[in-house]
């Protein structure tokens, strides 16, 4: 198993993530959003995994000119919008190869191992 959290350490669902892979002995990497973020291809193959962008955008989110931008600009500019600014994306971003969650799901990670 090759465990990728994407979150930020302000983000409380980050840190259950990350407590949640500890205390089952499961190794993981932790990438700060505020310091690397997604790569474009990474980007692309959590869309795929989850069902698309709408599956992966905060709506909760602090920036919210961001959002109101990017539910209105076209779809085709959409992605690349939310790439270049991944502060609206929900957190945390787990990966373990080509499946991946958004959000606190310890029931999906369960079936991982």
């Amino acid at each position: 198993m090759n465990i990728q959290i994407f979150g930020t350490k302000k983000s409380s669902d980050t840190r259950k993530a990350e407590r949640f892979f500890k205390e089952r002995g499961i190794r993981f990497q932790f990438i700060d959003l505020n310091e690397k973020g997604l790569s474009k291809g990474e980007f692309q193959s959590v869309m795929q995994a989850v069902g698309g962008l709408s599956a992966m955008i905060d709506q909760n989110s602090k920036d919210k000119d961001l959002l109101a931008l990017i539910q209105y600009i076209a779809e085709e500019d959409k992605a690349q919008k939310v790439l270049e600014n991944q502060s609206v994306l929900k957190q945390p971003i787990v990966r373990n190869g080509r499946q991946a969650t958004v959000g606190y799901q310890p029931d999906v990670w369960k079936s991982w191992s």
